[in-house]
């Protein structure tokens, strides 16, 4: 049996499909061979700068849609984010791996709006994959982590049942939940498993708390010029979802949210794509700078739980800068 650990961004739908689409490389390319998974959601949190190494026990050992790792043992890689590479370093090590010879395992490309599709073309180009049956699963991961939504309020207003599970992975998508959805989504269509009961049960709960969260931002929220700031540290949050300043303030080009759990202060930062301004900020760039990342349009910054005051100024800075 031949053992594979797959290192996805947890916690995100993004991470999720590329997995099932990494997981459909591999039994393509080992045909007849018994492969067993075991799957590991990634997070950026405080003092989370990549993979541990000390989990890649495999004979096949991927990260997918995360930070590289320049550990010996990796043997496949995927991303699209362009902070990818914590360091110099990093990139070189990722660069001459790329670069080697012989058959190249590890892609990295920042234009990509998903790391599903850049997995899905990687491996029909270089590989052979059939991913004729994965179109639907390739176009949202590519709308949602994009945020290539035809409007704002159909990202905010989360109708369709495929929204309603991106609610539930961003929220319950732990090392638990994908190892059991990766397998259901390798057989079933994904429209089908979004409308299963489980799904469905594990949204009631995440919608309500989500009209929630969308009160708390009109009472919070501050225009300052093109940059609508709403700062949520004065409460524990557990449901805060995207695109809402968009929704309430369309002319708005940025966002810059700060919200509390009990484990940690999240920023989050966003370009709206809706917005009839022109982008002049590399939002991964300044996340980068106070130990974050993410792409252009989108990123974020978490800090630990008890330094909200510094999270707030923090917050504040970043707007001063987005605003100029």
């Amino acid at each position: 049996m031949r053992h594979v650990v797959v290192a996805t961004h947890g916690h995100c739908f993004d991470g999720l499909c590329s997995a099932v689409m990494f997981t459909r490389l591999l039994r393509h390319l080992h045909p007849g061979e018994e492969l067993a998974f075991t799957y590991r959601a990634m997070g950026y949190g405080p003092g989370q700068n990549g993979v541990d190494p000390a989990i890649m026990t495999g004979q096949d050992n991927a990260i997918l849609d995360f930070r590289f790792s320049a550990a010996p043992q990796l043997t496949w890689y995927f991303d699209h984010h362009v902070s990818a590479f914590p360091a110099a370093e990093d990139r070189a090590a990722y660069e001459a791996r790329a670069a080697a010879p012989g058959t190249r395992r590890v892609f990295h490309d920042g234009a990509y709006g998903s790391c599903t599709k850049l997995i899905a073309d990687v491996g029909a180009a270089s590989f052979g994959l059939d991913v004729s049956g994965d179109r639907e699963l390739v176009r949202w991961a590519d709308m949602i982590d994009s945020a290539s939504f035809p409007s704002a309020e159909m990202a905010v207003a989360r109708a369709e049942p495929v929204l309603q599970l991106m609610t539930v992975v961003e929220h319950r998508g732990g090392d638990a939940f994908l190892e059991a959805m990766v397998p259901r989504l390798l057989v079933e269509p994904l429209e089908e498993v979004a409308k299963g009961k489980d799904v469905q049960e594990a949204y009631a709960p995440l919608a309500a708390q989500h009209d929630g969260f969308v009160a708390l931002v009109k009472q919070h929220a501050e225009v300052r010029g093109p940059v609508v700031v709403v700062d949520l540290s004065p409460v524990v949050v557990d449901v805060a979802a995207k695109f809402v300043t968009y929704a309430l303030w369309p002319d708005s080009a940025y966002s810059v949210v700060l919200s509390r759990s009990n484990t940690k202060c999240k920023i989050s930062i966003g370009y709206n794509p809706w917005a009839k301004k022109p982008r002049t900020h590399n939002i991964a760039a300044i996340c980068e700078r106070h130990g974050g990342g993410g792409h252009p349009v989108v990123g974020a910054i978490s800090l630990p739980a008890d330094q909200f005051e510094r999270a707030r100024e923090l917050t504040s800075e970043i707007a001063r800068e987005l605003a100029t």
